[in-house]
Formats: structure tokens, sequence, C-alpha cells
């Protein structure tokens, strides 16, 4: 475990593990700790894995952002050049997974291969596409007023989201970990703000464009693409697969059974394996 100074705050990781370098970025509202049982078993195969806490989240530093996604990249920018990181993969999972591929887009020349998990793959067109249970949630988290005391105050993702994304019980003491970083309300100004960064119908404008401009890194030939999935799953369905698996080039998907949303708490082996197996290919 280490921080390292990232333009004008810093960012923790775990690190573990020699050889070539693999980053682990995750999403809202973990840190790096979702990783905890995935970064060994992928170190013996002779590689180097980082896994940090974005800016704002886990144990990185709390400078004084909107914390947009925009915010995020500029970090991880100068995280993966804090750290002198070049010819890496990188593994993204939720919101990790959107950076992930942006990074693949933007910088082919440092990022030579991405694997992603449950993130954002394309924009969503409706608001009609949500079941109504899922409208009225979301659009009661995008709602400044509504929002606030929901996810300030009742600490909503740590509580209720993530337990529910999970197919087993999480230990208390793994619980408490997730907390721990966000016992402060003030602490959690990044989970209100990730689901106002949700793409959908255009909005916010900027985050739907970046979105489908990653669309393009799935159809491209030259760069390998790894899409790890589950069932039912929960961001990348049925639907999302088949999609991936018709459009997409150099592109390995690997279903790794039963699991909702926060894959590596239920399927850490089957993820390990996944990754490694593509590696050696």
């Amino acid at each position: 475990m280490a921080t390292v100074e990232v333009l004008d705050s810093w960012m923790y990781y775990e690190e573990v593990g020699s050889g070539e370098p693999i980053v682990f970025l995750h999403g809202n509202p973990t840190s790096s700790y979702l990783w905890r049982n995935v970064l060994g078993p992928v170190a013996e195969y002779g590689r180097r894995c980082i896994a940090p806490d974005l800016i704002g989240m886990g144990r990185s530093g709390r400078p004084g952002l909107e914390y947009r996604l925009a915010d995020h990249i500029a970090y991880l920018d100068g995280f993966l050049d804090a750290l002198t990181l070049d010819d890496v993969i990188l593994v993204g999972h939720d919101w990790g997974a959107v950076l992930a591929l942006d990074q693949l887009r933007r910088r082919p020349d440092r990022v030579r291969g991405v694997a992603f998990l449950e993130g954002h793959i394309h924009p969503i067109n409706r608001w009609a596409d949500f079941d109504e249970g899922s409208r009225q949630l979301f659009q009661r988290l995008r709602d400044p007023e509504l929002a606030g005391p929901l996810i300030l105050e009742q600490n909503f993702f740590i509580e209720t989201v993530l337990p529910s994304g999970i197919l087993r019980t999480l230990t208390a003491e793994e619980l408490d970990a997730y907390r721990a970083p966000f016992a402060n309300p003030l602490d959690r100004r990044t989970m209100l703000a990730w689901p106002r960064e949700i793409p959908i119908e255009g909005e916010p404008a900027d985050v739907a464009e970046l979105v489908r401009a990653n669309q393009t890194v799935i159809t491209d030939p030259a760069v390998r693409k790894l899409l790890i999935h589950a069932t039912p799953g929960a961001v990348i369905g049925p639907t999302e697969v088949e999609r991936c698996r018709t459009n997409g080039q150099n592109l390995t998907i690997a279903d790794i059974g039963p699991g909702i949303h926060f894959l590596p708490e239920d399927r850490p082996a089957e993820i390990a394996t996944a990754l490694t197996d593509w590696l050696e290919q």
C-alpha cells in the first residue's frame, strides 16, 4: 500500500507482484478493496498488479472538485504518469470500465489492452428504457433536493446498493471496510456525483459523447479487449453481451457464471482465471 502525489492531491493504491503492469480500476461506491481477492492470483502469473482508489474515494485525497467523470479522467492520467506506467493493461469495473476504455481510446501508446466488466458501454437512449422502479430511483438520485439526504445522510450506496448487487452476504468486517472511507457524509460527495454522470437521454452531453466514442474501441480490431460478464448481470446483461459479440473485434468474451453487479465479490477466482487466460493468449 502506498500513496503518490497527483495534481493537487494524492492517490492511494495497493500493489502486489512484479512484471508487466496491470491496473485495476473500481467504480461507485467501492475502492481498491473491491479487488483484494483478484490481485494476488493474477500477480502469481508474473504480473505487477496495481489497484488505486479513484480521487475522492477510498483512501485517496478529497480535493475540492465537482467529481465529474472528467475530473476522474484527469487524476487517472496523472496517476499513470506519476507511476510512469507504460505498455499497461487496464481492468475496469463499473465506472472503472468507462475510464479504462477511454484510456485505451485516447492513449493507445500507453495502454495495450483493456478488460472490462459491468460498466456503461453505451448511452441510455431513453428514461423509458428503465423499468418503473429503476427509473424512479435514478431520477431521485439525480434530483438535487432528494439525492442529498439519501446519499450523504443515509449512505445509500454503501448500505443498500452494494449489498443488493452481490449474491453472497458480505461479512460484517467486509462491509465495515467498505464503509470506512465514507464514514463522514462530506466524504460521500463522489457518490452524490456519480449518478448524475450516467448518460441518459443525452445528458450530461460530454459523458454521453465519451461513452459513445468508447464504442469505437470495442469495434477496433487493432486493440485487445476482454469482456467479463455474469448472469444475470446488472449494467451488462444478455443484450449488451450479444451486442458486443456481434460488433466487437479482437474481443474475447468470458462468462464467469452467476453474478449481479459487484462481480469481484462473488467471482474473484473466475475473474482471475479469465484474466490470466486472456493474458497468456
